[in-house]
């Protein structure tokens, strides 16, 4: 069975209650998100430069959220599309390699904040369940400033 965006949230909403989780969670999941996506943005490629790894990640993820809402397809595509297309600009024009170790170390280290918020929680990662939760954690920290249903 299919959930919706508002029992994703929900489902989410039970696995981050402590205060110190929720405010790891808020810094850790945008960092993560963030350099993923200038990660594989930055990867070599056969592609053109505003069609990279990163690009094409966020494509494969799209139908999922606009399944969820329009909202949360379009708020996903405000945040991550710029992101990848600049992190590929960058990649190709400065050093790569300095950018790919930056954003390998960031997303390791926010990894590593969200277990210890999950360890303060005393509840296991939602994605444990459910790989899904992985895409469901930047709208749950995005629904805090705009609207995603």
């Amino acid at each position: 069975m299919s959930r919706n965006l508002e029992q994703w949230l929900a489902l989410y909403d039970d696995s981050h209650r402590h205060p110190a989780n929720i405010l790891i969670h808020r810094i850790a999941v945008p960092v993560i998100v963030t350099t993923l996506t200038a990660f594989l943005a930055a990867l070599p490629s056969p592609l053109p430069l505003w069609a990279n790894w990163g690009v094409l990640a966020w494509l494969v993820t799209l139908p999922f959220y606009f399944r969820l809402s329009v909202h949360a397809g379009g708020w996903m595509t405000i945040v991550i599309l710029p992101i990848a297309v600049l992190a590929g600009v960058i990649a190709a024009f400065h050093n790569q390699a300095l950018l790919l170790s930056l954003c390998a170390l960031l997303f390791a280290l926010a990894w590593v904040a969200q277990f210890v918020g999950h360890h303060i929680e005393g509840k296991r990662p939602a994605f444990f369940t459910d790989l899904q939760f992985l895409l469901i954690g930047p709208l749950w920290c995005l629904r805090r400033y705009v609207r995603v249903d």
